[in-house]
């Protein structure tokens, strides 16, 4: 029979003892290598026990990470027993790398949260407590931590474990199992520990073997985003990706999101096997009975009802160290889908201590805050305890490429049927103030291939310049309408909107500035596939003459000159 899959972190405050405890763990159920125990042996001898076994060098093998005796990167072990088989993150512990820990959080079905017995619970147990109900874990193990240093006091214990109760009450867990350990003398690790005769309840690694966090995806509608289109020659066109949730057989009708055109399964590969059917967790690729308009970040489903939206409410973990502010630009991935976005609204923080909600403006490193996002079109998305691959998401700074926040989307905003605009007394006029600059459009057309290189150029440009600016591209047969309602929108938000469209019809261009207005800048671009002028473009470049470089710079010395406000 095959053995359940268990997958948890280790996480808490520095020094509270992660690494060791594993480390124990494993080296007292004889989970390691004749090689890997004597290496520790050796190890150990000059390490900071006195020639006492270390047991934290199981998992920290960064030379910084021994120098300092801290976790800094997440270490994943991957071991197994009679009863279960575990994958353990073993997650860094110092505020400085909150996001690593993040990270760790959003594969884990059980979090071991560790606590020292002769600090209880501290700002970052609640910290990490709070992560994890983020990252929909379910399942939490308390484990105090040194409790050879404390006497083995139940008093303490209890103190501790009432206060931990108080402080999580509120994330609607369905499990928490409170143990006192002594991850260096082994006490309840895997065995039941001869001082704590007041303790009633199992040793930790029998409890993580036979806790049940079952899994229910496959009993979910299906879903699975698209991560690739793979075609090696004109016969074969499949869509590959991981089924997250349900399960697909040949013959299934699946609807593929956001163009909701129906098909039938064809044909299932798993590697280059022919299989009849699949679940959940298996990475295949389909072949449809018909042609339709799916790429990467579409959605196939069968009879669930996903949700679509341009604008959403989330939580977000903020992990840069800039400070986040209203109507800065990032790219939001959800899913596989990544799309330009902007952060309209800080609605407000959480307090790691309370949990009540502070309101503010502003989020700086390792802060949860609410807030609202706009997107430059739909995405598919669900909660994100029904699909975590889409309910949650990321987002990725334009120009470092780091990923500067986590969250979860809590609800859409508007439908994608039709947008609602509220009365406000926040005009564009005061966003546009705020940001020192004058709304416009910069709307490219022209040659291709020379167009949508120059506007990235000339982006990067504005955006080291102090503008705020925000990229948008109609790659997939975007409609005109479309993208100069959104540039109309990021224009109302205060923003410069730079706009990368092929079509050379007069029609489009018109419809695109009637909509924008006297905001709407047309910059046309003549390269070498380029032919006469359409029109009368307020900017006209030829980058056959001279480089892309060279290019954007006169395009943003003519703006900056002639349209914005300084």
């Amino acid at each position: 029979m095959k053995k359940s899959l268990l997958k948890f972190i280790t996480c808490g405050s520095v020094d509270d003892g992660k690494s060791t405890l594993i480390g124990h763990m494993l080296y007292d159920a004889k989970l390691l290598f004749a090689d890997q125990e004597r290496a520790l042996e050796l190890d150990s001898r000059l390490g900071s026990r006195g020639g006492k076994i270390d047991y934290s060098l199981l998992l920290d093998g960064l030379l910084a990470e021994r120098e300092q005796g801290i976790t800094i990167d997440v270490a994943y072990r991957y071991f197994t027993t009679d009863h279960r088989s575990f994958i353990v993150a073993d997650t860094p512990g110092h505020e400085e790398y909150t996001r690593n820990m993040a990270v760790g959080a959003s594969f884990a079905d059980l979090a071991v949260i560790l606590v020292d017995a002769t600090k209880g619970v501290i700002t970052q147990t609640k910290r990490h407590a709070r992560i994890c109900a983020l990252m929909g874990i379910k399942h939490l193990v308390l484990a105090v931590n040194k409790m050879d240093l404390v006497g083995f006091d139940q008093k303490i214990f209890d103190a501790i474990k009432e206060d931990f109760f108080q402080n999580t009450k509120e994330f609607h867990l369905q499990s928490i199992q409170v143990i006192p350990v002594s991850a260096t003398e082994g006490d309840n690790i895997t065995k039941k520990s001869q001082h704590t005769s007041w303790y009633e309840g199992p040793a930790l690694l029998t409890y993580l073997e036979n806790v049940d966090v079952h899994n229910t995806d496959e009993a979910k509608p299906f879903m699975m985003p698209i991560q690739r289109v793979c075609r090696p020659d004109h016969t074969f066109r499949g869509f590959q990706g991981q089924i997250e949730a349900g399960s697909i057989a040949v013959g299934d009708e699946l609807t593929t999101l956001p163009s909701h055109e129906k098909a039938k399964v064809k044909r299932i590969l798993v590697t280059d096997q022919d299989r009849d059917s699949a679940h959940a967790g298996q990475p295949v690729t389909i072949q449809l009975d018909r042609e339709v308009d799916v790429s990467r970040g579409c959605v196939f489903t069968k009879d669930s009802q996903l949700k679509e939206a341009d604008s959403f409410s989330a939580t977000i973990l903020w992990m840069d160290d800039s400070v986040l502010t209203p109507s800065k630009n990032y790219l939001v991935k959800v899913g596989t889908k990544i799309l330009p976005g902007t952060v309209t609204a800080i609605k407000h923080k959480i307090d790691i201590n309370t949990g009540n909600t502070v309101p503010t403006d502003r989020i700086t490193k390792n802060e949860l805050a609410k807030c609202e996002f706009s997107l430059s079109d739909n995405i598919v998305f669900d909660s994100f305890e029904q699909y975590k691959s889409i309910g949650g998401f990321i987002l990725i700074d334009r120009v470092t490429n780091m990923t500067s926040a986590c969250g979860v989307i809590d609800q859409a905003l508007q439908s994608s049927d039709g947008l609602v605009k509220l009365d406000t007394e926040i005009t564009r006029d005061v966003r546009a103030e705020q940001k020192g600059q004058k709304p416009l459009t910069l709307w490219f057309t022209g040659s291709a291939s020379d167009q949508s290189t120059l506007v990235k150029e000339v982006e990067k440009r504005l955006v080291s310049n102090g503008y705020h600016t925000m990229l948008l591209e109609n790659g997939q047969g975007e409609s005109t309408l479309r993208m100069a309602e959104v540039a109309k929108l990021m224009n109302d938000a205060g923003l410069i909107a730079l706009v990368s469209n092929d079509s050379l019809h007069d029609n489009d261009r018109e419809t695109a500035r009637d909509i924008i207005g006297k905001e709407y800048i047309e910059v046309y671009v003549k390269g070498l596939s380029a032919g006469d002028t359409p029109g009368n473009p307020e900017i006209e470049i030829d980058t056959s003459g001279y480089s892309i470089d060279e290019a954007a710079n006169d395009v943003v010395k003519r703006v900056l000159k002639n349209l914005i406000n300084q």
